[in-house]
């Protein structure tokens, strides 16, 4: 794959990467290398509602597109949606950008990239729904590749240098209101038992079991829907873990994970948080591929039984072997085996 040759340096250059938090996360990467290549061009950035957080007041980017993009989904809300949609419409088309990358690969992005006005519109060549028929150029990303890898195809395309991969997550602030209820300077693991899929997620009983079995108190963590999962890890824990589920902002969240020893984590956006900060990850997975959304980086373990069916990408299945399978002895006999300085 050759590079792109452009004619001249870029002016402005729109990243489109609305979500998730894991694939947001996954695409720091490819944020630090277009700074690096281009540092006197604006760059603009649309995100969904609710994960803005991660990305407020950046430093590598210019100016946030909020979008409320479940909303679009409700039929109740066709009208708001299409005002909303031209005013952002006709917003993106006055900021004449040079370069709008599509990193999500739907038809919604790729329509954004057109509305852009963008001379340079780029994506994957394997975009669904559509959305590659609006790019300019097309860039082949594969699929058993890391989501990070995959996304640095495109900074590679663009002549930016990948050699050194790094996450610029948000610089760390005073948290120490968050985790009160721990004692000065006492370490502890965060357990992530939440994911957006229910086949993801490995029992809360499980997460609640090795939590007795550590040596170090737990923190659950989790958005507001994962409460309910949270508190049942609590309760079978044997009093050594504490729920944060639904108290933290996404800041917050990245402090309570770059001071943790070790993260035990599903399948999901907080595990990619884990693994940007280099925090070592025990990530429990079933019906997903470790290959393209485990921890990115090195000193991870992947858990898993390694069934003929998994991975099998589904959302729904009557048994869950592939999670259920996996009992609390065996990680913490994992976790007690790695036995690095940050293990309990």
């Amino acid at each position: 794959m050759q590079n792109i040759k452009l004619s001249k340096l870029p002016k402005k250059i729109l990243i489109i990467k609305p979500s998730s938090l894991g694939d947001v996360v996954h695409s720091l990467p490819f944020l630090n290398a277009v700074r690096d290549r281009f540092p006197g061009a604006e760059i603009h950035w649309v995100i969904a509602k609710g994960l803005e957080g991660l990305l407020e007041g950046h430093p590598m980017i210019n100016k946030l597109w909020i979008i409320n993009k479940d909303e679009w989904k409700k039929i109740k809300n066709v009208k708001g949606t299409i005002t909303e949609l031209k005013v952002l419409f006709g917003s993106l088309k006055k900021e004449k950008f040079d370069i709008a990358v599509d990193l999500q690969g739907l038809l919604r992005s790729g329509v954004l990239t057109a509305v852009s006005g963008a001379s340079v519109r780029i994506g994957f060549s394997e975009a669904r729904e559509g959305g590659g028929i609006f790019y300019s150029h097309r860039v082949d990303g594969g699929k058993d590749i890391h989501a990070v890898d995959r996304y640095l195809k495109i900074a590679k395309f663009l002549g930016c240098d990948i050699t050194d991969v790094c996450f610029p997550l948000p610089l760390s602030f005073n948290s120490s209101h968050i985790t009160h209820h721990l004692s000065p300077a006492e370490e502890y693991a965060v357990m992530v038992p939440g994911a957006r899929w229910h086949t993801k997620r490995w029992p809360p009983e499980r997460f609640g079991e090795l939590a007795s079995r550590l040596q170090v108190k737990s923190i659950v963590v989790g958005g507001k829907s994962d409460k309910d999962i949270a508190d049942r890890v609590v309760d079978s824990s044997k009093g050594n873990a504490i729920s944060l589920a639904g108290k933290t902002n996404i800041k917050e969240l990245i402090e309570v994970m770059r001071m943790a020893r070790f993260v035990v984590s599903n399948d999901s956006g907080p595990m990619h948080i884990a693994a940007a900060l280099g925090v070592p990850v025990f990530a429990i997975f079933g019906p997903t591929n470790p290959l393209r959304t485990g921890p990115y980086g090195s000193g991870h373990i992947i858990i898993k039984k390694g069934l003929e069916c998994s991975p099998c990408y589904k959302r729904n299945c009557r048994t869950i072997q592939c999670m259920d399978m996996i009992d609390a002895a065996m990680v913490a006999d994992i976790i007690r085996q790695r036995g690095n300085k940050k293990q309990g």
